[in-house]
């Protein structure tokens, strides 16, 4: 049979060249679920919502699943907002892999103009989180 990605891929290609814009189920919809358990604020509720609104409007979620896009965006403003998740805490939660996660990362980050932003913030919390542990 047909892989899943590649019908998937090629759905896309065909909507894009026929100027179809695609509605996944609502990305944003899974966000407050998610988002309270990891224990994560309003804050980055919102933020990560904002994400997913500018991604739709890029163009870069469309036909890509749900669940993932969520994730990223959820990863990123808990980035941005000083509630760091990691990737795999992400995922656990999500119940889609990290590798899921890294690769819509990169997608909305890219398009979003941020992903030096997000890295830079990651790497400080990083840091931060090293330096409390060997006090």
């Amino acid at each position: 049979g047909i892989e899943k990605r590649e019908l998937g891929r090629t759905y896309r290609y065909i909507s894009r060249k026929m100027g179809m814009r695609i509605l996944p189920a609502k990305a944003a919809s899974y966000i407050p679920r998610f988002a309270s358990m990891l224990n994560l604020s309003d804050r980055v509720q919102v933020k990560a919502i904002n994400i997913l609104k500018k991604a739709r409007k890029k163009d870069v979620i469309s036909g890509k699943g749900p669940c993932g896009c969520a994730a990223a965006a959820i990863y990123i403003a808990s980035v941005l907002e000083g509630e760091r998740r990691t990737q795999r805490e992400v995922a656990d939660v999500v119940g889609v892999t990290e590798v899921t996660i890294r690769n819509r990362y990169k997608e909305i980050a890219e398009a979003l103009n941020i992903e030096e932003e997000v890295e830079k913030k990651a790497k400080e919390e990083e840091g931060g989180k090293k330096r409390k542990k060997k006090q």
